[in-house]
């Protein structure tokens, strides 16, 4: 059962959501400074490009591996493990020389950013009554750690360079660790199997649930636009005839900020049932953006106005779908969570991936076209899936009728 809020501290949700804001940023610190690094071990753009690719892998590898064990094991004990074991690797990136071992501790870095989406669903548990309300605000956290990263990352590489961005998070790593030992409540498990029946039953939900494999298979596609069009963007605007510099790149995320303030609203909205007007929305805002960028790749008063838009879109329909999927089965949130957030990364990889390989062969023109592909085919996503449940609900009131 869920928690009833009166009973929790009252700044429990906010530093729950600074927490996995913390957490995340780590997966996205390196999108504005690639060129900075680099320059700085003495590497081509393409493969210092992999680095955003490996930490995304290494985030969905331990959403398949790692989150499920918040069903299992106390979730407190297990976020504060795995943040300590994050700390540790954001200090040894913080003096690392080789493209080798970047490219390791970056995809161990993703693999031990695990406690924000475990973070995440534990808020769910603790306010079941306005589950999409709070999820939404910690939500809204994640959304500032992951746009806000680009801000911090771009500025400190600007005066102090790279490294420092990384030596800077450990702190704050190792700050929120302390605050979660003293704040974050117990929540006993309620899964009692070993670790194999675990990962079992995981993939069973598959399975047993059809809104799960919808949702799952929109965040993928709708966060693959997103982790495409910012790893491409910081080549489009570093590139002449634009030429910005990594801090200049990294203040667009403040721009972008913006969409984590509407987060909780699109919460409300799952909360109340109108799942579908607000992923039709948000799936048209993201195809709208693209559009626009595509059509005025120069204009500045475009790209704000694109950036901002766009993730509204992407954000919020993670927020829908999060609000729905939580709501299949109480005591199997880090599970659900963990087919979603596996499939969502994994499309967020596949999205880098294809985006750097669209950049080298057509540069920005074929990278946009690329993320409006991926639009596009979300956005079916979300009228197909509608129709099915249409035609299933009415012949199931016509089954009863009879």
């Amino acid at each position: 059962m869920s928690l009833k809020k009166s009973n929790l501290h009252p700044a429990i949700i906010p530093l729950m959501a600074v927490s996995a804001g913390i957490i995340i940023a780590n997966i996205y610190y390196n999108q504005p400074i690639l060129k900075d690094i680099a320059v700085s071990i003495n590497v081509s753009e393409a493969a210092i490009g992999k680095i955003s690719m490996l930490t995304q892998l290494g985030f969905g590898v331990g959403m398949f591996f790692l989150l499920p064990l918040g069903d299992k094991l106390n979730r407190k004990n297990l976020i504060l493990f795995l943040m300590v074991m994050l700390g540790v690797l954001l200090v040894g990136l913080t003096f690392a020389s080789s493209l080798a071992l970047v490219y390791l501790l970056s995809f161990l870095i993703g693999l031990c950013s695990t406690p924000a989406q475990i973070i995440l669903p534990m808020a769910a548990t603790l306010d079941g009554v306005n589950r999409g309300k709070t999820v939404g605000r910690v939500f809204a956290g994640i959304l500032v750690g992951i746009l806000g990263a680009r801000v911090v990352s771009g500025f400190i590489s600007s005066w102090l360079g790279w490294r420092y961005v990384y030596g800077m998070s450990a702190t704050l790593v190792f700050g929120a660790v302390v605050l979660l030992k003293r704040f974050l409540p117990d929540v006993a498990p309620k899964f009692k199997g070993n670790y194999f029946h675990l990962l079992k039953s995981t993939l069973l939900l598959i399975k047993e649930y059809r809104l799960l494999r919808q949702a799952a298979l929109l965040g993928a596609f709708t966060f693959g636009v997103f982790c495409s069009f910012w790893t491409t963007l910081t080549f489009h605007l570093s590139a002449a005839p634009l030429s910005y510099s990594a801090s200049t790149i990294g203040s667009f995320g403040l721009i972008a900020i913006g969409g984590a303030l509407v987060a909780p609203y699109f919460g409300k909205q799952a909360d109340k049932g109108g799942a579908y007007k607000s992923l039709f929305i948000t799936g048209s805002l993201t195809i709208g953006s693209v559009v626009l960028i595509k059509l005025f790749p120069l204009s500045m008063p475009v790209l704000v106005v694109s950036i901002f838009f766009l993730d509204i879109g992407v954000q919020a329909t993670q927020i829908t779908n999060f609000a729905r999927i939580y709501s299949l089965h109480e005591h199997a949130h880090s599970r659900l969570n963990t087919i979603y957030m596996t499939t969502y990364f994994i499309g967020g990889a596949i999205g880098t991936y294809f985006g750097l390989l669209s950049w080298r062969i057509g540069g920005w023109n074929l990278s946009t076209w690329q993320m409006l592909l991926w639009g596009s085919i979300a956005m079916t996503i979300v009228i197909v899936s509608e129709k099915l449940n249409s035609k299933r609900l009415r012949a199931v009131t016509m089954s009863e009728a009879a």
